[in-house]
């Protein structure tokens, strides 16, 4: 498995004691926290780091996310390495099952040497809150826990990350952040009828193929030049994962948030093996743009007045400054959610430390109707050798 350095093993396995611990594990291990935005989650707007409290919401009912601070009475400083372990991989915590808004058919796939290092990061470096866990919304009988048993039954695919011996160190070590740690297909693979990954790994077409998410599209990250990353290069790609932007393309969404708080914190070279491994992916088979034939009154003079001037005429935009919208795979996605907010709500990119430079598009929802936006959308999906379908007024209301 690639890994980082050997100094980051450990000669005995961790309790909860402080001392068991090395300094290196403990760095290591911040790192891979970063990695698998671990923040993201488990702390609320406004809250303490890892205190948990944040909303998710399910068909069913929000969930609450977790208290994961070393807290003994309300958070996991009881918790052995092997309880932690149970939970990483199985779903499974001391007090029952865990849904599966935990990413453990990603985390599964984390080595024994990375879970040792979180365990220890988390136990002997994050600050004790005490705060109790929120119930769920959920009513009964569908708050009942019992039925996830048969949920990891039928879905959870255990088993620590295997190394394809006829691929790249490098790109192995993507493969692995991308299905392990960063569990990039929690948010870019399609549910099925169970709620659960079409795919956990690019032996499916449908892994990364792109999917809904909170009322934003997460873009396909397959090789597809109209809807997914197939126009983006390497370097593209991981400069993208630095600062939130990359040949001409931004994130928007919760992507920005992943930015924010995970990728830019990556190494060089693990962000360069994410991309090494992206660019590996065969396009998804169903998703060929089609060329429809659609009237855009008013769309081209829409997009004359509001947008040309930062995106140019022939959306080609400003390397560096302004992303291009010929071939961008949020304008020719499945479901143009995404850029409806944008153009509603607008955008800023994340800030990346030094040299980076915070950029804003204002939104027009206070100023353009919903049809106003429906048919810029569809002028823009339609131009340019974009050919994605066209999008309707009450598309556009949905979103606002």
């Amino acid at each position: 498995m690639m890994m980082k350095p050997a100094t980051f093993m450990i000669a005995a396995a961790l309790s909860t004691q402080a001392w068991a611990a090395s300094d290196a594990q403990i760095e290591h291990g911040e790192y891979l926290a970063k990695a698998s935005d671990c923040a993201a989650c488990h702390t609320a707007p406004g809250g303490e780091p890892f205190a948990g409290g944040l909303a998710m919401p399910t068909p069913v009912g929000d969930i609450y996310t977790t208290n994961i601070t070393p807290d003994a009475d309300t958070g996991i400083g009881d918790y052995t390495l092997e309880q932690f372990t149970a939970a990483l991989r199985e779903g499974q915590s001391p007090h029952g099952p865990l849904y599966p808004a935990m990413p453990y058919t990603s985390y599964t796939k984390m080595s024994d040497g990375d879970i040792e290092a979180l365990y220890a990061y988390f136990m002997n470096a994050v600050e004790p809150v005490s705060r109790e866990n929120q119930p769920s919304d959920i009513t009964w009988p569908l708050s009942m826990r019992w039925p996830l048993h048969a949920w990891k039954a039928a879905y959870l695919d255990e088993g620590e990350f295997q190394p394809d011996a006829s691929r790249t160190e490098e790109w192995n070590r993507g493969a692995y952040l991308v299905q392990g740690p960063g569990h990039c297909g929690s948010c870019h693979t399609p549910r099925g009828i169970g709620f659960q990954q079409k795919g956990l790994d690019e032996s499916d077409d449908a892994f990364l193929a792109g999917a809904e998410l909170d009322g934003w599209w997460a873009t396909s990250l397959r090789g597809d030049w109209q809807t997914g990353i197939g126009s983006l290069s390497v370097d593209d790609i991981s400069q993208l994962l630095a600062s939130g932007m990359g040949g001409q393309v931004s994130v928007s969404g919760s992507m920005a948030e992943v930015v924010r708080h995970s990728t830019q914190y990556l190494s060089d070279e693990d962000r360069l093996a994410i991309a090494v491994y992206l660019k590996s992916l065969a396009p998804d088979k169903e998703s060929l743009a089609t060329n429809v034939d659609q009237p855009t009154q008013n769309g081209a003079e829409l997009y004359n007045e509001y947008c040309a001037t930062c995106h140019g005429d022939d959306g080609s935009g400003y390397s560096d400054v302004t992303p291009t919208l010929a071939g961008n795979a949020t304008v020719n996605a499945d479901s143009p959610s995404s850029l409806a907010r944008i153009i509603l709500e607008g955008i800023e990119t994340p800030l990346a430390g030094p040299g980076h430079t915070q950029r804003l598009m204002p939104g027009y929802g206070w100023k353009l109707s919903d049809e106003q936006i429906a048919k810029l959308i569809t002028f823009m999906r339609s131009r340019w050798g974009n050919a994605a379908d066209p999008v309707s007024s009450g598309f556009v209301g949905k979103h606002r």
